[in-house]
């Protein structure tokens, strides 16, 4: 990614913490991928890997994708501690996905969990993902929805990061797609001085039809 989104961002605040993320896997992919039968999937800005341990650990073969190669190894080190078995099904992949080009029609599953790249940079990257489905494969995307500007809860302050499920949408043929979910959840959350707060995901899922 580039300038202040580049390796070189990702991997020093990466290493200002023990772990950046929960460790758990995303509840959205939770949500909308446990009953998809196992496949391949793509987990495109993977980070610490709990979402490619989640899907290994059921029956997924994943390449998980990340420009921080600080988090590619604490993912690897996580699917270690899973298991043998989880370990061996999932490849971790080190590029830059502003740039990088997945195999076309290549995967059951392509999941972008939380992406925050400015506009010019995400649309071109999401379409590049979304040709990288396989007919009639999944593409899962989650996103911090705009109202979130508005919380107290600690949130990228670039209205250019957030997005709609309509802005995603927008990026898909109408021929080639079937959108699935288009929706604004909110979820439980606790601001920085610990109360609880309400955030927003964007979330949408589309069959590639085929």
């Amino acid at each position: 990614m580039n300038g202040d989104f580049g390796e070189a961002f990702w991997n020093e605040r990466y290493r200002q913490h023990s772990a950046v993320w929960s460790g758990e896997p995303n509840p959205q992919l939770v949500s909308e991928a446990c009953e998809l039968a196992a496949g391949t999937a793509l987990d495109a800005g993977c980070g610490e890997g709990a979402d490619a341990v989640w899907l290994a650990e059921r029956g997924w073969r994943v390449t998980a994708v990340d420009v921080s190669s600080v988090a590619l190894e604490r993912g690897a080190a996580a699917a270690a501690r899973a298991g043998e078995d989880v370990a061996r099904r999932i490849e971790w992949v080190h590029e830059n996905l502003t740039a990088w080009s997945p195999r076309p029609s290549s995967y059951d599953l392509v999941s972008a969990q939380f992406m925050q790249l400015p506009r010019a940079l995400r649309e071109p990257m999401f379409r590049r993902l979304a040709a990288a489905v396989a007919p009639s494969g999944t593409l899962l995307v989650v996103g911090h929805h705009p109202s979130d500007l508005q919380t107290a809860v600690r949130r990228p302050r670039m209205p250019d990061l957030l997005y709609t499920a309509n802005d995603v949408s927008a990026l898909l043929e109408p021929s080639e797609w079937e959108i699935v979910v288009a929706d604004t959840r909110p979820r439980a959350a606790t601001d920085p001085d610990g109360r609880p707060a309400t955030v927003h995901d964007t979330v949408v899922r589309a069959r590639r039809i085929g």
